[in-house]
This record gives C-alpha cells, structure tokens and sequence, in this order.
C-alpha cells in the first residue's frame, strides 16, 4: 500500500500551479483531486478540477477510475474541515513558520493511526490500495483551503481539455502568505497581484513591469538570461530588498520564464536569513516548483554566495542535481 500523507494547503496550492510550457492540470495523470463532501456542499463551490466522490445504488462509494490511479502523480482528497487533524487557523500556522521556517517546505507528513477518522481520511485509506504514492489528505480540508486560496474555488463540475489549455497557473508560494515565485506573465496580471496581495516585486527581466498596489515597492535587476550573466553581486540587495519588503506584505521575485533567474535569486535569500545551506536551499524551491533550473553559471555563483556566507563550500555542485 501507498499509505496515507498529510497534506498542506499550500502544498496543493503549489500542485494546481505547477506549469511546463502550460498547466500541468492538461496531464491526465498528474492530478486526481477529490471532494468527499455532500452533492449541495460540492454543487456550492469545490476546489478546481475536484471531483465528487460518488455512492452507487447501494450506497457504497465508489472508486473513480481505479485502474488509472496506480499512473496518477497526486491523489488528493478533502472533506469540510478534516477537524479530527485539529488543524490551527492561518494565524497560527503563520506563528509557527515564523518560529520555524521548516514547516514551510511543503512536503507532508504521515498521518497518526490514532486519530479519529473522517470522511476524506475514510476515502484515503480506500485509495491508498489503488495507487502508486501515497494519498494525501488536505489538512484543514476545504474550510481552510478556500479561505487561503479563495480565487482557485469553482463551481464548475466538468473541465475540458481546452479549458484546461488555458488555464493560468498563479505564481508558486515560497513562503506561505509571504513570499511568491512567478514568471514575466504573471507578474504582469493585475488580478494575481490582487488576488496574492503583491506590495512588493523583484524583477530579473530585462523588461519592466508594473506594480499596481498602492505604495508598493518594486526592485528592478536587469539580468540576461545568459551563461554569462552576474547576479551574484545582486544577491545582497536583493536579499536585503526581500527582507525589508516582507515585514509591510507579499513580495513576487519573477523572471521570463519563472525557471532559472527568479530562483537564482529567490535562493540567496534563504540562505542568508533563513541560514539554509546551498543544497538545502534549492531542494526548498523544488518541492515548490518542479521545473527550477538555474543557468550552470548561476549555479556557481550560488555555491560562492554560500561559501561567502559561511566561509567555505557546504555543497558539492558538481553532481547531476546542480
């Protein structure tokens, strides 16, 4: 068996934006999210692309599509408030983050066999025979998810591929409520800096951008995309800039492509506040955003940003990982 996780709401945020060249919604074994909540509560509004989990005429419930959820990435299913997990509100997670930002690497945790069962709990264990990975369980279920994400609910039961074609992914969440990774595209929509609570921008394009919030700051590096392009003598103002901007709202560090520059930058800033290593650093951002790939140059540049830092080298960036 696959066994059963817990997984945090920006953990499935993160997975809903993931993108390639466009949404990995479009993969049909990407992500199989299911709502285990009633017809009316589900008919009101649901997570988008969620299905129902249905009952047959017994009143048995029934297993979407089993043979195709061993080739399925993500199984996730959520009830109303999956409550039994005794799950805090978004101001006690934000204490707690900022005791500890470890909490905020968006991976998930087992789930205790001695909790109480619910109903998404009740459908995960059911799942967990049928998959490959394990199912994960939204913590704080719906409840929670929507009053974080409220622009990702939906009232719509049935996604046809063109609708998920276009389809546009929101900027990937670093740190939860705080701080955002995005491409050129997204930084540009008015309604993602609304809906996200921009006050603040890092661009590494070489195109300006425009800030709509009201005295909001924005931080302009103008960096090709090159092998032979410098940030590193950019990474303590960007850091600095980062820091500063974080104690007034959300700040969106962005590049072209939301793929090498943006997290060029984004690391540096968790490895000198946050004190994480060069490794430690990027295995963060992947487990936010899949695709990250800074130029080899830049990479290098990071590993003498941590040997600055610390004194010496704390990661070998000469395996296939970097």
């Amino acid at each position: 068996m696959a066994g059963v996780m817990v997984c945090e709401p920006r953990h499935l945020y993160n997975i809903i934006n993931q993108y390639r060249w466009r949404s990995r919604l479009t993969e049909p074994n990407y992500l199989c999210l299911l709502d285990a909540r009633s017809q009316r509560e589900f008919d009101a509004s649901h997570i988008i692309t969620a299905q129902r989990i249905e009952r047959n005429p017994a009143g048995e419930y029934l297993i979407p599509n089993p043979e195709e959820l061993d080739y399925v990435r993500y199984c996730v299913v959520y009830d109303h408030d999956t409550g039994f997990l005794g799950c805090s509100d978004n101001q006690e997670e934000k204490k707690e983050t900022d005791r500890d930002i470890a909490p905020a690497l968006a991976n998930s945790s087992l789930v205790s066999l001695d909790t109480g069962e619910g109903d998404a709990l009740h459908h995960a264990r059911n799942l967990q025979h049928f998959t490959r990975h394990p199912v994960l369980l939204l913590k704080g279920g719906y409840k929670r998810f929507s009053a974080c994400y409220h622009f990702l609910k939906s009232q719509k039961t049935l996604w046809m591929p063109q609708e998920l074609d276009t389809f546009q992914p929101y900027p990937v969440e670093i740190l939860p409520e705080k701080l955002y990774m995005g491409n050129f595209k997204q930084a540009s929509d008015k309604q993602i800096q609304r809906d996200l609570k921009i006050k603040a921008l890092v661009n590494v394009c070489e195109q300006p951008v425009t800030l709509f919030a009201e005295e909001g700051e924005s931080l302009h590096v103008s960096v090709p995309d090159s092998l032979e392009a410098d940030l590193f003598s950019s990474f303590p103002t960007i850091s600095h800039f980062i820091d500063a901007q974080l104690d007034v709202g959300a700040v969106l560090v962005f590049s072209s492509l939301g793929i090498s520059r943006c997290s060029t930058v984004t690391m540096p800033y968790l490895m000198l506040p946050c004190r994480f290593s060069l490794q430690r650093a990027w295995k963060y951002l992947l487990k936010c955003q899949m695709n990250i790939r800074p130029h080899p140059g830049f990479v290098e540049q990071l590993s003498a940003w941590e040997t600055q830092i610390y004194g010496a080298p704390a990661t070998d960036i000469s395996g296939p990982n970097y």
